[in-house]
């Protein structure tokens, strides 16, 4: 007797255990994902130290993609949050680890040197890897061309990755981010080149991009930062935060169509 009552009470114990009865048979049409970004990043270090500060750190991501193989490593549920962006703002949104996916990849980073800070390539494979990932999570969450962000566009004055080196005309022709016009960039840069827009203009349209930054009208090493980062993406040749006609021009191009 005192064997049934016992059992009795474990399965009592079960049913609680696993809550009230919950009906699934109706869902809301105004609804989306969480997920509203992805940010890329470079990992400054090899695979081996990569994967042990990310699962073993303070500091997490989502996926790693290692270099020398390509390979795709899930470290993080994609609706569970990851601690990858830090302080961190795009256009209203702040704080973007709460909505955002973040990619690392192993790149190390760059090397200074006496002629100046020397930036790495990623591999051919392993920007494949990545457009194919980022395809998926596109299709999973709807996320828009313009929130595909690197993490020195989102955390400008205190971080540089993905750098220079990254293909971002790659994600472009793969039809992931959007691009300015070359023609229609030339265009503009004509009249540019006549008569350079002031600071307070370029932080108008900085802002208008996306970029969260002081609208000082003056340039200011915040705006020089900035500058920095656009440049990296939209012309990595040249990326001296100062501001000039081909610059203004790429700018104007990409926030022509933008909401305000």
């Amino acid at each position: 007797m005192k064997f049934l009552a016992s059992i009795l009470g474990l399965a009592l114990l079960a049913g609680c255990a696993g809550g009230p009865p919950i009906d699934h048979s109706y869902s809301a049409v105004s609804q989306d994902s969480r997920v509203r970004y992805v940010i890329l990043h470079y990992t400054e270090g090899d695979f081996p130290r990569a994967l042990q500060v990310l699962t073993r750190g303070a500091v997490s991501s989502h996926y790693l993609i290692s270099d020398r193989p390509a390979e795709i490593y899930q470290l993080v549920d994609e609706n569970r949050r990851a601690y990858h962006a830090g302080v961190s703002a795009w256009k209203t949104d702040a704080q973007l680890n709460f909505s955002s996916i973040g990619i690392e990849l192993v790149n190390p980073g760059y090397r200074d040197t006496p002629e100046g800070r020397v930036y790495f390539a990623y591999p051919p494979e392993q920007i494949a890897l990545l457009i194919d990932l980022l395809r998926q999570i596109v299709a999973r969450h709807q996320i828009a061309p313009d929130r595909i962000l690197g993490h020195n566009e989102i955390a400008p004055q205190r971080k540089s990755d993905p750098g220079p080196m990254f293909p971002w005309q790659r994600l472009a022709q793969a039809g992931l981010i959007l691009w300015p016009d070359a023609a229609e960039v030339a265009l503009r840069r004509q009249a540019f080149e006549r008569q350079l827009p002031d600071a307070a203009w370029f932080q108008r349209k900085l802002a208008l991009h996306g970029y969260v930054l002081p609208c000082s009208g003056l340039w200011d090493e915040a705006t020089r930062q900035v500058l920095v980062a656009f440049q990296m993406k939209y012309r990595p040749e040249r990326f001296d935060g100062l501001a000039d006609a081909e610059t203004a021009a790429l700018l104007d191009v990409l926030t022509s169509h933008a909401a305000p």
